[in-house]
């Protein structure tokens, strides 16, 4: 009865995990296309041809592993993505390229067909299944040398000629900064900066000093009411000003406690301390290596 309780439990655990990984593997979109690569990105070989941008638009790692990309669309299972490459695990909101140049021996990311410029593409990402349709695209026939067509928002938008090419990174991308623009603008010689660097500075000294103060006041009323008790306890009367000594009177006390334990007799006039430096070895350079013997007159 346990080993099928045990049983039915793993099979759910299979089902799920399998039910999550296609999931994930759903949220992933054909992204960006460039059809006629003439001077743009060049794959690992030093070539440049068509190629095809995917991304991960969830929040989890997608393996595209046993996926398929196809240009037909009777043949959905036209080029597998070969299974136990580590580079097809696609992280988080990221991209990966693929190569259309009709040269899959090269490796994973290049594909056994190419696009024609001449005609309208078909683009399409297939599940590990072979059935299930992630995600297709049309790309329409006429591109322009080195301008790609793709989403005008990663992962979602509308299809269309983008201003930037962009393989493998944001199809936006922001030439200004609106902030910096404004700052610029308003406070070009940057004195409105200094003042306020400086007033955070100086506020946060002032801040620091209350609080360190008001520590020092609560020791002092701590140690007094310390010193109370410990008199009440013994009969004795304590002065008002308990707690309160000099930095003087502190030092003094240090100073004697540190000829004690050190066994320094630096005060008294009569004392000479004389320590000996004892070395357990002879400097190669040491003079007496250089001394002769007198010499004996017989």
């Amino acid at each position: 009865m346990i080993n099928k309780r045990f049983g039915i439990c793993l099979l759910l655990l299979v089902f799920f995990a399998f039910g999550a990984q296609a999931q994930l593997v759903t949220s992933m979109k054909i992204n960006e296309v460039l059809v006629i690569n003439e001077t743009n990105f060049v794959d690992d070989y030093g070539m440049r041809h068509p190629w095809i941008e995917l991304f991960n638009n969830s929040a989890g790692t997608v393996d595209l592993g046993g996926c398929y990309l196809t240009n037909e669309k009777d043949n959905p299972t036209k080029y597998m993505i070969p299974k136990g490459d580590v580079l097809t695990k696609i992280p988080p909101r990221q991209h990966t390229l693929f190569w259309a140049d009709n040269q899959k021996d090269r490796g994973t990311f290049h594909l056994n067909f190419t696009l024609d410029p001449q005609k309208d593409n078909y683009i399409a990402l297939y599940d590990a299944d072979g059935k299930t349709l992630v995600d297709e695209i049309v790309i329409p026939a006429g591109q322009q040398p080195d301008v790609s067509y793709g989403l005008d928002m990663d992962g979602t938008g509308q299809w269309t000629t983008l201003t930037k090419v962009t393989p493998s990174t944001n199809n936006v991308t922001l030439d200004t900064n609106e902030k910096i623009e404004n700052f610029q603008e308003n406070d070009s010689w940057g004195v409105g900066m200094t003042i306020t660097a400086m007033a955070v500075v100086f506020i946060g000294l002032i801040v620091l000093y209350l609080v360190f103060k008001q520590i020092g006041k609560a020791a002092i009323r701590a140690s007094q009411r310390n010193a109370k008790k410990a008199a009440a306890a013994t009969g004795q009367t304590i002065s008002a000003n308990a707690g309160q000594e000099s930095g003087e009177i502190f030092a003094a006390i240090s100073m004697a406690l540190y000829e004690i334990s050190d066994d320094n007799h630096d005060i008294e006039n009569t004392v000479l301390t004389i320590r000996k430096v004892k070395r357990s070895y002879s400097p190669w350079s040491s003079k007496i290596y250089g001394l002769r013997q007198t010499p004996v007159r017989k």
